[in-house]
């Protein structure tokens, strides 16, 4: 995978920058939005689906997510950044998809987590790959 290979491995080492995209951006985006449009994404929508002190937590997590989403893109420490993200998917999945499953039935509520479902497994799947070749991280360690 190192000193220049092009086989099929090192293809798929550097394409992991795909997937840091594709879950970063996503991840950045919801965190802007949480900023930008505070009744619907941010304070207002924490205190509808009752996360307690809405009016610091809603802040709080669309700073991690815009953090943490960059370093995901950066591939910058990736597999760290991946924590407080899964525990803020977690929490997503908790809050809104669970009890939906509960009111709506188990295909509306597929239908509705699809987004949450697939950051959850992309970040698990960075946890365990890392940054791939093209990450920040290989910069900083020769063992990324």
């Amino acid at each position: 995978m190192r000193g220049g290979s092009v086989g099929p491995a090192s293809r798929v080492w550097n394409a992991i920058i795909l997937i840091r995209i594709l879950v970063g951006w996503v991840f950045v985006s919801e965190g802007i939005q949480k900023f930008l449009c505070p009744a619907q994404l941010g304070v207002g929508r924490f205190a509808k689906i009752g996360i307690p002190s809405p009016q610091i937590m809603a802040p709080v997590v669309g700073t991690v997510e815009i953090v943490f989403g960059t370093l995901l893109i950066l591939g910058l420490f990736t597999r760290l950044a991946t924590l407080p993200l899964l525990c803020v998917i977690g929490t997503a999945i908790a809050t809104t998809k669970i009890p939906m499953l509960h009111a709506s039935g188990v295909w509306a509520m597929l239908h509705e987590a699809r987004t949450d479902f697939s950051m959850l497994l992309g970040l698990l799947f960075l946890l365990i790959a890392g940054g791939g070749g093209l990450a920040l991280d290989r910069a900083r360690s020769p063992v990324a």
